[in-house]
């Protein structure tokens, strides 16, 4: 399994690459953690004594791989919560589903996550205890079989865009649990651009892959 890359940091923020197999923070197993492995890398980098800080923000599913931006001080990470909940995080996505797509469209649902099977159903009308999510996307190449897609995530719910792809009718490559072919190789979904911010100084910054 490969290690995560740490893109950017200054004394505010981190942004890291994290791989697939990675979960972003521990469930409680041996299985590798963002959170524990960048605590970790700070608190040895910098000689730091005691328990090191470090904000979760936002989230990636254990098989997907890509970009996320972590907060190190509380103060940061209440102001880039706060972006998150007025949107002004911009998150972009690669994804190969299955079948042909074209052009650029809209995916609108509700959602509604089990976390018993830790897995979401989807919904085209609101029902009780649903949450509504958009995303946008943008079709790209047909290999014959699979269709690379340009997405932009609106919302951010747990599973969005795996659910909301399978739900209509175009499941992720890898992606089983949603009705996807079942592959060697992982999950067809990285996250690729990040935007926001900075907490300090307010600068927009970007980052891609």
């Amino acid at each position: 399994m490969d290690s995560p890359r740490i893109i950017f940091e200054d004394n505010h923020l981190l942004v890291a690459f994290k791989p697939a197999g990675f979960l972003s923070q521990s469930d409680g197993t041996e299985s590798p953690d963002m959170l524990t492995y960048l605590k970790g890398y700070i608190k040895e980098k910098y000689n730091k004594p005691g328990n090191v800080y470090l904000g979760l923000l936002h989230r990636l599913d254990r098989n997907v791989s890509g970009l996320m931006v972590f907060a190190r001080t509380s103060k940061c990470a209440s102001r880039m919560s706060e972006q998150i909940r007025k949107g002004n995080l911009e998150k972009h996505y690669r994804a190969r589903v299955q079948g042909k797509l074209e052009g650029d469209g809209v995916l609108v649902n509700y959602l509604v996550k089990d976390e018993k099977t830790n897995k979401t159903a989807v919904y085209d009308r609101e029902v009780p205890g649903s949450k509504r999510c958009e995303l946008h996307y943008s079709a790209g190449v047909f290999d014959g079989e699979y269709t690379t897609v340009k997405i932009r995530l609106i919302t951010g719910r747990s599973h969005q865009i795996r659910a909301q792809f399978s739900h209509a009718g175009h499941p992720l490559y890898g992606d089983v649990k949603y009705g996807g072919k079942r592959s060697s190789d992982g999950l067809g979904l990285v996250s690729v651009y990040l935007a926001f911010d900075h907490p300090v100084t307010g600068e927009r910054m970007e980052f891609s892959i």
